[in-house]
């Protein structure tokens, strides 16, 4: 993973509104949630959340699909790994590390 994508990711990650979008979407996991139901849990309107979604997107954090007539946004889970893979790359200088991944964040490679 290059610099420019993780400091894109972690940018994106750095507002309330979309830190509160991602993590609704890794803790709903791969049915994802439509717009509406964003909007409704997070009590925003739906341009802000256009908007905020948006940005997401462009740092590939979420993905988006169309089913029918609704667009269904998803975490991705294997960008957010290779963000977490590049922020503890050497971590400890390549010794085990005292500091582990709790056990949800550990499950997510099958997501």
């Amino acid at each position: 993973m290059e610099e420019s994508d993780v400091v894109r990711a972690l940018a994106a990650l750095a507002q309330p509104v979309r830190l509160q979008l991602f993590r609704a979407l890794v803790v709903t996991g791969p049915q994802g949630l439509t717009p509406g139901t964003m909007a409704e849990g997070l009590g925003i309107s739906p341009s802000a959340l256009s908007f905020h979604l948006k940005e997401l997107l462009h740092a590939g954090l979420v993905t988006q699909e169309r089913a029918s007539r609704h667009l269904i946004y998803r975490a991705a889970f294997g960008r957010m790994n290779d963000v977490l893979g590049f922020l503890t790359d050497n971590c400890c200088q390549g010794a085990d590390c005292a500091a582990t991944a709790p056990a949800a964040a550990q499950a997510c490679t099958d997501c």
